[in-house]
C-alpha cells in the first residue's frame, strides 16, 4: 500500500542485517483468562478516524481477547519480519504483508499458517489475488487478502478552474485517454496555473500509475528479473522524465512532511490516485474538502496496492490468531475499511453490495468512488510480482526524486539498475 522514501532508500540497498526487535508475540493467556494477540502493521490498514478501530469491535465480540497493533513504517516492516522469521522468533501473531513483498515470502510456507488447509472459503476472492500469496503449485495459501488499490486520478477543481481546464470529471477523463495525453494537459495546465502550482505530486507516483496497467514489469511470468530489457519500464521513465524537465513536478517524496504540506496549500492539481490515497487525503488536508473530484486513470484501467494478512506458524495463540486474521478479511470488515478509510475491497463480492457500489464520497465532490476503483480494476492485467517488486518500485521512486532534484536522467537510470540488482542478488 503506501511506502516511505528514506526506509525504501535502506531497503532497496539491502543492508546485511535487518533489525531485529523485541519479541512481540502474545503469550499465554493473563492470570484473568485474557490472550493478548499482536498485529504488526505498516501504515493506515484496520485503524478508523476518531479512535474507532475494527479491533474494539472483535474484543466486544470475543470477550478475553485483547489485540495489540504496533505500527512500522514500510521497509522496515517488511525486514524485520523477514529477520524474525530468520532467527525463529519475534514475529507478531498476525503479520500484515504488502502486495510488492508477499512473493519474497511465499518461499517459506513453513514459516506461515496454510489458510487453505485452515478452511477458510477463498471463493470470495479472485484466483489471480490468491495467487501471488500462494506456493507455486497452488497448494499453500500463506495470506488473506484485505484491499486492492485500484487506480484514478484525483484532481483540484478549484486549480483547474484558474487554469482554464474543464473541472466536470467526465470532461476531465476524457483530457488524458492515454498517458501521454495526462502530460501533455499538465504543459496547457502550466500555461496557465496559479503561481507555484504544479500539475502533479511527484514522478514516482507517475511512472508507477503508468506501469499499472502492464501485466509484467519488473518479473516476467517465469519470476525472472526483467527491469532493464523490458520496453514498458524504459517507457514509463522516459515519460515521467520528460514530465519532470517540464517542471510539472513538485518533487515532494513521498509521506514525506513536505509531501503532506503540498496536499494541504494546494501545492499540485494531480495525484495519481489507488483508493487508499482517498483516505490519505482525508487524514492529511481535512481543510481541502470539497475541492478534490476523481476522474479515470489515463487508459482506463490498473492497479496499484494490496496487502495480506498472515499467521506465523511459531506464534503462540495461532488458533487465535488465524480467527481474527480471518474476521479481519470479512467481507462486512472489508467494506467498514473502505467506507472509513478508503482501501478498496479485495472482495469481488461486495463491489455490488449498495455501500460500496454507491459510495460517493462529499469530501471529493460526490465523485461515485464505489463506481470508478472498479472499473479500473474490471480490465486491469493480472500483474507478476517477484520477491523484491516493493523495493524496486520504491528504488525507482527514489531515483525519479533525484532526477527531480537536478541528477541526470541517465545517470540516475544506471544506478536504479545497479541498486535493483544489488537488492534482487543478481550483481
Amino acid at each position: 500500500m503506501r511506502r516511505t522514501p528514506e526506509a525504501a532508500r535502506k531497503t532497496a540497498l539491502l543492508a546485511a542485517t535487518a533489525l531485529l526487535l523485541t519479541a512481540c508475540g502474545g503469550g499465554d493467556p493473563a492470570e484473568d483468562g485474557t490472550t493478548t494477540l499482536t498485529i504488526n502493521v505498516f501504515g493506515d490498514n484496520f485503524s478508523l478516524p476518531d479512535n474507532r478501530t475494527l479491533y474494539d469491535e472483535y474484543e466486544r465480540l470475543n470477550p478475553g481477547v485483547r489485540i495489540v497493533e504496533n505500527r512500522g513504517d514500510y521497509s522496515t516492516h517488511h525486514q524485520n519480519l523477514q529477520a524474525r522469521l530468520t532467527a525463529g522468533s519475534g514475529a507478531a501473531d498476525i503479520e500484515l504483508i504488502e502486495v510488492g513483498q508477499i512473493a519474497g515470502f511465499t518461499g517459506q510456507p513453513d514459516e506461515f499458517v496454510d489458510f487453505t488447509a485452515e478452511g477458510v472459503d477463498t471463493a470470495q476472492w479472485t484466483p489471480a489475488v490468491l495467487q501471488r500469496a500462494s506456493t507455486p503449485d497452488g497448494q499453500t495459501l500463506i495470506g488473506l487478502p484485505t484491499d486492492v488499490g485500484g487506480l484514478a486520478v484525483c484532481y483540484r477543481t478549484d486549480l483547474f478552474e484558474q487554469a482554464g481546464l474543464p473541472t466536470d470529471r467526465d470532461a476531465v477523463s476524457a483530457l488524458w485517454p492515454t498517458w501521454r495525453d495526462y502530460v501533455d494537459t499538465g504543459q496547457r495546465f502550466l500555461a496557465s496555473a496559479p503561481d507555484g502550482v504544479k500539475w502533479f505530486d511527484t514522478g514516482g507516483h507517475v511512472f508507477l500509475g503508468v506501469l499499472g496497467n502492464e501485466s509484467e514489469t519488473f518479473y516476467d511470468a517465469a519470476g525472472e528479473l526483467i527491469v532493464e530489457r523490458n520496453p514498458a519500464v524504459r517507457a514509463a521513465w522516459d515519460l515521467t522524465v520528460s514530465a519532470i524537465r517540464e517542471g510539472q513536478s513538485a518533487a515532494l517524496a513521498e509521506f514525506s512532511p513536505e509531501w503532506n504540506t503540498g496536499f494541504q496549500q494546494g501545492q499540485f492539481a494531480t495525484v495519481t490516485c489507488p483508493a487508499w490515497m482517498m483516505g490519505y487525503i482525508q487524514g492529511n488536508a481535512p481543510e481541502t474538502r470539497g475541492t478534490w473530484d476523481i476522474a479515470t486513470i489515463p487508459g482506463g484501467s490498473g492497479n496499484w496496492g494490496g496487502s495480506y494478512v498472515t499467521v506465523p506458524a511459531g506464534g503462540e495463540n495461532v488458533e487465535a490468531a488465524v480467527r481474527l486474521a480471518t474476521w479481519l478479511t470479512a467481507p462486512e470488515q472489508a467494506v467498514t475499511i473502505f467506507r472509513e478509510l478508503g482501501n478498496f475491497p479485495s472482495q469481488r463480492s461486495t463491489w455490488t453490495r449498495p455501500e460500496v457500489a454507491d459510495y460517493a464520497p462529499e469530501f471529493f465532490n460526490g465523485a461515485p468512488a464505489g463506481r470508478i476503483f472498479p472499473a479500473s480494476l474490471e480490465n486491469a492485467p493480472v500483474q507478476v510480482t517477484g520477491p523484491q517488486s516493493g523495493v524496486i518500485g520504491n528504488a525507482f521512486s527514489d531515483a525519479l526524486n533525484s532526477v527531480e532534484q537536478g541528477a541526470d536522467p541517465e545517470a540516475a537510470w544506471r544506478q536504479v539498475m545497479s541498486d535493483i540488482e544489488s537488492a534482487a542478488g543478481t550483481g
